[in-house]
């Protein structure tokens, strides 16, 4: 298994608007070929911060995913005028060892 976090965080004040718009994005990535799941989460010390954790079959199934146009799809929820903290946002990946 292949798991990528995508972080970032918010400088302005609509992390309310941001996490409404995850709740109701399209899905899209749930039909990607080796997608697995998705969780959202936000840490309760500082809930500007956005976590994206997915889970993949295979790296080559995200890298696939990222590279497509449904992945470029799947950011127009983005709310309007959302601005990040400079350089806060990152991907990184991780090997799946067990649960």
């Amino acid at each position: 298994m292949f798991i990528a976090l995508s972080t970032f965080t918010i400088a302005n004040d609509m992390a309310p608007a941001v996490k409404e718009a995850f709740v109701n994005r399209p899905g899209l990535v749930e039909g990607a070929p080796g997608f697995i799941r998705l969780q959202v989460i936000s840490p309760t010390d500082n809930p500007q911060e956005i976590w994206l954790i997915t889970h993949w079959q295979d790296e080559e199934s995200y890298k696939t995913w990222h590279h497509s146009h449904m992945y470029h799809d799947s950011h127009s929820g983005i709310p309007k005028g959302l601005k990040l903290v400079p350089r806060s946002a990152k991907v990184r990946f991780f090997e799946h060892i067990c649960e």
